[in-house]
């Protein structure tokens, strides 16, 4: 090489240098993350020319905090990031609507945008420091919307309101074929109680006399025991591994509310101790741990208690050993949706085992939502301050959970309170092409935010809820809301999938649940000796009234009942009805006699 040349190539050299050491000096330390989801964030990358980075993650995510501590601690990611993009990170506990768009996409989901609103990379899990660089820079080479884009399918306007005889069969198949005849559960991957699905299993043990939903129901319920804290209580969120065996340890209140109200359920059916001791664990959980000094749920406890000692070596130590280490991180919100769900488990927990501190814990709750979360018109608001609500989920949570200490109590201010949920929800959420959605399109709304996602879990939910609601007060809106919601379902749910939430919709709005109503008054220990037996049937479809007839004619006025000289329970099927009952212990065989005819 000439000297000239040479002499070139090393100012070039030093000038490259100088160059990077300047670029990296300039560099951002960190990521700047805004955690407030709203429209104006896409008029923000607009006028920056950025691309908006959602990091939808969850508080109690294992690999959240990974990506957190490795990905976007990365030097070359974070570069990148500050240079092109506009970075959003968001709990998804704290936005339900965003949680139900891009739930199939699991925690952490990380989600690229145009400026306009349109998809680019929607990716589930984990992204490694090199692999997100070199995504990141991809899309600013080429921002066309890559595979994990689907094209959007044109917008579901459903016309039938039931599944009919082939989608039901086909569904059916689905549910049967899911099921692991090795392990219990159903899949062949996570292993967790699924509501709906065992829900589903133990109507088809009422109502079929089933043998083999009932060996799946025990097996599932026996199988899951291995998941709930000897220590302290509470289930941990799934099996990593089909044999129950390999748990995740974060504790959500989603599945302590589930798994309590189904240990419940179960123990009124089988009378089996080791589900009473689990509904007992769950309880006490829920309510230690938990449960806020207000009287209020929290949404969550941590796997790990830091990153040196991971859940795997905490949860594996005794009481003492655990009190001296500490406890894994609570994530302290108190969101309507959540508390919701734990009332209504609570309210099964009382129903079974009438421990009236399990009533009082779930009025409580329901008291300070009420007082912190109410909504005019009867909604509810998520948490404190809501960025993108109201929300479907809290809403209907709550009037699921009204109906619930309706049932419980026959206190009929509840039943008021469910009614006003319902009537928030047709105002707020009813989407004229079928079904409701999760939350109503916010103003300004661009790209796939300017159509509402409707999600089958939630309209299943909510056609059970309303149709439930019709039968408690002969209101025809209500069966009308039940019917618009199967609308979607029927037309939107794929039967490739476990969808028993949606078989038990169609089931239920087709027939009429087992109705027990008390007749007498609700100072008379007779009267409530009936009521206690009426709700403690095992029976998830079960409809119970109470008629203390100085509260004037039962919420249902087509309903009508014999004055008697002494308190009476009367029990209804969908086409007949019994002769009065006056002793609380011949109750269930009534029922069952009227059942099985």
């Amino acid at each position: 090489m000439p000297r000239v040349e040479a002499v070139q190539a090393l100012f070039a050299l030093a000038a490259l240098a100088l160059s990077n050491l300047v670029g990296a000096a300039n560099a951002p330390a960190n990521i700047v993350w805004q955690r407030q989801w709203n429209q104006g964030l896409f008029e923000q990358a607009a006028r920056e020319h950025r691309f908006v980075l959602l990091d939808l993650h969850a508080v109690w995510c294992h690999w959240c905090h990974v990506m957190d501590d490795e990905t976007y601690a990365d030097g070359r990611v974070i570069a990148l990031i500050g240079a092109r993009y506009l970075p959003v990170s968001i709990d998804q506990d704290s936005d339900p609507a965003l949680a139900s768009r891009y739930g199939d996409w699991g925690w952490p989901a990380t989600i690229v945008l145009a400026s306009d609103g349109t998809e680019i990379v929607k990716r589930r899990g984990f992204i490694a420091p090199q692999q997100m660089a070199s995504l990141l820079q991809a899309i600013i080479d080429d921002p066309t919307p890559g595979p994990s884009v689907a094209v959007a399918p044109s917008a579901v306007v459903a016309h039938r309101t039931a599944l009919g005889d082939a989608k039901r069969a086909a569904f059916r198949k689905t549910y049967d074929e899911a099921y692991d005849a090795r392990y219990g559960g159903w899949g062949s991957g996570q292993k967790f109680i699924d509501a709906p699905t065992l829900e589903y299993t133990l109507a088809l043990v009422l109502e079929e006399r089933d043998a083999v939903a009932e060996r799946r129901a025990r097996q599932t319920l026996d199988a899951n025991l291995r998941l709930i804290d000897p220590v302290a209580g509470g289930v941990y969120q799934y099996s990593a591994t089909p044999d129950w065996a390999s748990p995740h340890y974060e504790k959500l209140l989603s599945f302590q509310s589930d798994d309590l109200r189904l240990y419940s359920e179960a123990y009124a059916r089988w009378h089996d101790r080791r589900y009473l001791d689990a509904a007992l664990g769950l309880e006490r959980y829920m309510s230690t741990v938990l449960k806020s000094p207000a009287g209020a749920f929290y949404v969550s406890q941590d796997a790990d208690l830091s990153a040196k000692v991971t859940g795997q070596a905490y949860y594996a130590q005794a009481a003492t050993a655990r009190e001296r280490l500490g406890i894994p991180k609570i994530d302290t919100h108190e969101y309507a949706r959540e508390n919701g769900w734990a009332i209504r488990a609570l309210c099964r927990f009382y129903e079974v085992t009438a421990d009236p501190q399990a009533l009082a814990t779930a009025v409580r709750a329901a008291s300070w939502v009420s007082s912190h979360r109410s909504l005019p018109g009867g909604g509810f608001r998520h948490d404190e301050h809501d960025d993108g609500g109201p929300f479907l989920d809290d809403t209907l949570a709550m009037g699921q959970a009204y109906l619930a200490l309706y049932r419980s109590t026959g206190e009929r201010d509840y039943l008021a309170a469910a009614r006003s949920a319902m009537g928030f929800i047709l105002i707020r959420f009813k989407d004229a092409r079928g079904g409701f959605s999760s939350a109503p399109a916010p103003i300004g709304a661009m790209g796939v935010f300017r159509d509402p996602a409707r999600t089958v879990e939630q309209n299943a939910a909510l056609a059970r809820f309303a149709n439930l609601l019709n039968r408690y007060t002969a209101d025809a809106q209500y069966h009308a809301a039940a019917l618009h919601a199967m609308k979607f379902l029927a037309a939107s749910a794929g039967t490739e999938q476990l969808r028993a939430d949606v078989l038990l919709a169609d089931r239920e709005l087709a027939e009429a649940p087992i109705h027990i109503t008390v007749v007498g008054g609700k100072a008379d220990p007779a009267a409530r000796a009936l009521h206690a037996a009426a709700v403690q049937f095992p029976a998830h479809y079960l409809q119970v009234d109470w008629w203390d007839r100085a509260e004037g004619p039962l919420p249902n006025p087509q309903i009508q009942y014999p004055q008697l000289t002494r308190p009476a329970a009367f029990a209804c099927t969908g086409n007949s009805c019994s002769l009065p009952v006056f002793d609380p212990t011949a109750l269930a065989r009534t029922v069952n006699a009227a059942l099985y005819q």
